[in-house]
């Protein structure tokens, strides 16, 4: 059983892939566009996932973590420097700034760990908005060149769509080797008992901080690629309506499951273009099927898709009894 469902795991896995490959082929700039923003979002909406679905700590302010990652990117491109060169920089910034953040998550827990990440959010945005010898306030900044590698360049949407599809590749690799390593385990000790955790030799203050820092850094990482993508940032882009925007894509698509990112951010990035149809109802149409969602399936699309194949293929129940009498034999 345990065969088969790692073959379909895989199978599914070459199919979405494939999927994402042949997706924009034919498409216009736009909605190429528009599933370039999906990968994006998918990569914050991962390492939010890490923070608050795996170790269990609330988190609202991934925006801002794009935001450093955008801004740093943005300033060194500008200044002349190769995307390549400047998008690790970011992450380091991030990576830096998260384990700060984490530090408060050491002492408070719950709604109170939110209003501290909320208020960090607020400040960052009111740092962007006012520091104009910096970030352009709200102007912003603009003109950023889309990075080249000369056989490749990505100035055209599609192969910037596919630029974003290898690096949102490369950071999910990373992301199933953190989840899948002791450190992963550690996340999940954290998330269901904090105090059995630390009974059983888990560093809690070690793995929170971690998981502040990796989940932020991979908001650094989104917030690196919007940079080329839309070319022209400003703080509005980055308030809290953009935490909490990636804040329900990990809730809609399944909080503490791995493909529950990609599957919420494309309820929150695709489904409104997809309801476009309906010109003015698209939005009560969008926030009702959301509300109804949450509110009859709270682990989310994920959860969703694990009840109905339990319904549909339940597993078989072996006795304890009967498995310690045949070993007895």
């Amino acid at each position: 059983m345990t065969l088969n469902r790692s073959l379909l795991t895989k199978i599914a896995i070459a199919v979405l892939l494939l999927a994402a490959i042949v997706a924009p082929i034919g498409q216009g700039n736009y909605i190429t566009y528009v599933l370039t923003s999906w990968l994006v979002f998918s990569i914050a909406a991962m390492g939010l996932n890490l923070t608050l679905g795996y170790a269990g700590q609330i988190s609202l302010a991934q925006a801002s973590f794009m935001a450093i990652g955008a801004y740093t990117t943005a300033l060194l491109t500008l200044a002349g420097w190769h995307w390549v060169l400047a998008m690790p920089l970011g992450l380091i910034l991030c990576f830096g700034v998260g384990l700060l953040l984490g530090y408060p998550a050491l002492r408070v827990k719950g709604h109170l760990l939110a209003f501290v990440t909320l208020a960090f959010n607020t400040l960052v945005f009111l740092v962007l908005r006012n520091e104009e010898w910096l970030t352009g306030g709200t102007f912003g900044l603009v003109g950023m060149p889309r990075p080249d590698f000369f056989i490749f360049k990505t100035m055209k949407q599609l192969h910037f769509y596919y630029f974003t599809l290898g690096i949102t590749v490369f950071a999910s690799l990373a992301m199933w080797g953190i989840v899948r390593s002791p450190w992963g385990r550690a996340f999940k000790a954290l998330r269901e008992n904090p105090v059995r955790a630390e009974s059983l030799g888990v560093d809690t203050r070690r793995i929170t901080l971690l998981a502040f820092a990796i989940g932020s850094a991979y908001g650094g990482l989104a917030g690196a690629l919007i940079t080329p993508l839309v070319q022209f940032i400003e703080p509005g882009s980055f308030g809290l309506a953009h935490s909490l925007r990636i804040l329900l894509m990990v809730v809609v698509g399944g909080s503490g499951f791995f493909f529950g990112p990609f599957l919420g951010a494309g309820v929150v990035i695709l489904l409104p273009e997809v309801l476009r149809f309906t010109e003015g109802y698209y939005l009560i149409i969008y926030s009702a099927l959301v509300i109804v969602m949450l509110v009859f399936v709270p682990s989310g699309l994920i959860g969703l898709g694990g009840r109905l194949r339990e319904k549909l293929w339940p597993r078989q129940q072996v006795r304890g009894d009967l498995v310690e009498g045949a070993a007895q034999k």
